[in-house]
C-alpha cells in the first residue's frame, strides 16, 4: 500500500517535530533529551513451534517511551516489516497522543516481526502467549497496557489477558484493552479510532468554514480505521468518493455507499476490495492526488512524502493512520495552504475509548455506548479546539502545535517530579 518509499524512518520524521516543537517552546535541553528517548526497550526472540512440527524463531519487541504521566499504553503490531525504529516512533507518538487528549497515560508500543496473514489460529495462539510470557515483568494493569494494532485485534488481546492472568494467578482484565465485551471489553471501542477522526474532520470543516455536505472525501485504506472514518464521515453528510485498500483505489464521482463497500469486504472470501462495484479502479497513489475537499489516509505511514506532496489537492488532510505524512512533505503540504489535522490528534478516539475500557474493568462497572461516545467525543472536540488555538498562539501548523501541546504537559510533569 506504500505511496511513499521505504527510505523513510518514521523515528526521523518524529524527531525532527519534536526538535522543531522544542525550539518553539524553548524547552530545556536537559528535558528534551530525556524526552527523545524511551525510558525501556526489550527485545526478545521467541521460538513457537509451528503446525508442520518446525520450531520457527519470531523477532519480538516492547518500548515504554514514558511512563511520566501514568502507566504507559500502546498497541501491538504483528507485521514483517516491524522494526525497532518503527516501533520506538510508535510509542513516542503514543506519549504525546495520551498527553493531547488529556488521559494519565504514557506511551509504548510492540511489535513482532511475522505475517499473520499466513498463520494458523493455532500458530498466532502459541506466539502470542509466548510473547506474554516474555514480556510478564513489562505488562502490567499499572505497569504497561498493551492494544490491537496492525495484525491484531480481539483475538489476541483475550490470549494476552488469558496467559497474563495465568502467570499472576488472578483474573487481570485491565492488562489489555481492545478486548472482546464478554471478555471485559468496553462498547464503543471497535469504532473509537475512526469516529475520532470523523469528529476531528467535522470540527476542521466548521473553523474552515465549509459544510460536509459541500464537501467530498478521499479515504485511503479500508481496514478498522478507514471503514469506519469513511462510513461516519458520510452520515456527516460528506460525499465520499474513493475508498482503497491493499487491492487498490475505487472511485465513484457519484458516491460510494460505505455500508456495502463494509459488507464486501466481510463476504469476501480475500476479505479485501478485490472487484468492488465503481466507476474506476485506481490506485493508492492516484487515491491521495483526487481533487477532493478531505483526504484521510488511514492505511499505513510514509504515503504522502515530497515526491507526492506537490500534486495533493485535498483543502483538509485528517491522518487516520499514524505518520502518514513525512516530516519532509510538511513544508509542502503547509506552502500550499492546506489544514493537516496530524495523526496524534486525529486517530486519539482510540487511546481515550482505550483508557475508558480500563477505567470499567477497574470500577468492575460498564458504561453504555452512548455514555462512551459522548464521553470520547468531548474529548477529542476539546483536544482539537486546544490544538487549533496553539497553533495560532504560535504560528504554527496543526501538527507542531501538537507537539508543543504534548511536550509542554510531559516536561512539566517530568519538572514536578523531579525523577533523576
Amino acid at each position: 500500500m506504500n505511496g511513499g518509499s521505504p527510505r523513510y524512518n518514521p523515528l526521523e520524521s518524529m524527531n525532527r517535530r519534536f526538535d522543531a516543537a522544542v525550539e518553539v517552546l524553548g524547552l530545556d535541553h536537559q528535558f528534551a533529551n530525556v524526552l527523545r528517548v524511551p525510558d525501556k526497550v526489550v527485545m526478545a526472540n521467541i521460538p513457537v513451534t509451528m503446525d508442520n512440527g518446525n520450531i520457527k524463531v519470531f523477532e519480538a519487541y516492547r518500548v515504554v517511551h514514558s511512563d511520566h504521566l501514568g502507566p504507559s499504553k500502546g498497541g501491538i503490531r504483528y507485521s514483517m516489516d516491524v522494526n525497532l525504529d518503527e516501533v520506538k516512533a510508535l510509542a513516542a507518538w503514543m506519549t504525546w497522543k495520551c498527553a493531547i487528549v488529556n488521559i494519565p497515560y504514557g506511551g509504548a508500543k510492540g511489535g513482532i516481526k511475522c505475517d499473520p496473514r499466513s498463520m494458523s489460529k493455532g500458530e498466532l495462539e502459541r506466539l502470542t502467549r509466548a510473547y506474554t510470557v516474555a514480556m510478564k515483568d513489562v505488562f502490567g494493569p499499572e505497569q504497561d497496557i498493551p492494544a490491537p494494532d496492525m495484525g491484531t485485534g480481539q483475538q489476541e488481546m483475550a490470549w494476552i489477558v488469558d496467559e497474563y492472568s495465568k502467570i499472576k494467578g488472578q483474573n487481570a482484565w485491565a492488562v489489555v484493552t481492545g478486548k472482546p465485551i464478554v471478555l471485559g471489553g468496553s462498547l464503543g471501542r471497535v469504532e473509537a479510532t475512526g469516529r475520532g477522526v470523523m469528529v476531528s474532520t467535522r470540527s476542521a470543516l466548521a473553523k474552515m468554514g465549509l459544510k460536509p455536505t459541500d464537501a467530498n472525501c478521499a479515504v485511503q485504506g479500508f481496514g478498522n480505521v478507514g471503514s469506519i472514518s469513511a462510513k461516519l464521515i458520510a452520515q456527516m453528510g460528506v460525499k465520499i468518493v474513493a475508498i482503497s485498500d491493499i487491492s487498490g483505489g475505487y472511485f465513484d464521482s457519484k458516491g460510494i455507499d460505505v455500508d456495502a463497500a463494509i459488507a464486501y469486504v466481510a463476504n469476501s472470501s480475500s476479505r479485501s476490495l478485490e472487484g468492488f462495484p465503481c466507476e474506476r479502479k485506481i490506485s493508492n497513489g492516484e487515491l491521495l492526488e483526487l481533487d477532493v475537499t478531505v483526504l484521510v489516509p488511514a492505511a499505513m505511514e510514509d504515503q504522502i512524502t515530497p515526491e507526492n506532496a506537490h500534486n495533493i489537492k485535498a483543502k483538509l488532510i485528517v491522518e487516520g493512520a499514524n505518520g502518514p505524512t513525512t516530516a519532509e512533505a510538511d513544508k509542502i503540504l503547509d506552502d500550499k495552504g492546506i489544514l493537516v489535522v496530524p495523526d496524534i490528534l486525529a486517530n486519539a478516539g482510540g487511546v481515550t475509548v482505550s483508557y475508558f475500557e480500563w477505567v470499567q474493568n477497574r470500577l468492575g462497572y460498564y458504561w453504555t455506548e452512548e455514555r462512551v461516545n459522548r464521553r470520547a467525543d468531548r474529548a477529542m472536540k476539546m483536544a482539537f479546539d486546544n490544538i487549533y488555538n496553539a497553533s495560532s498562539k504560535y504560528g504554527v501548523n496543526m501538527r507542531l502545535a501538537a507537539y508543543c501541546v504534548a511536550l509542554e504537559k510531559v516536561s512539566a510533569v517530568l519538572k514536578l517530579r523531579g525523577s533523576f
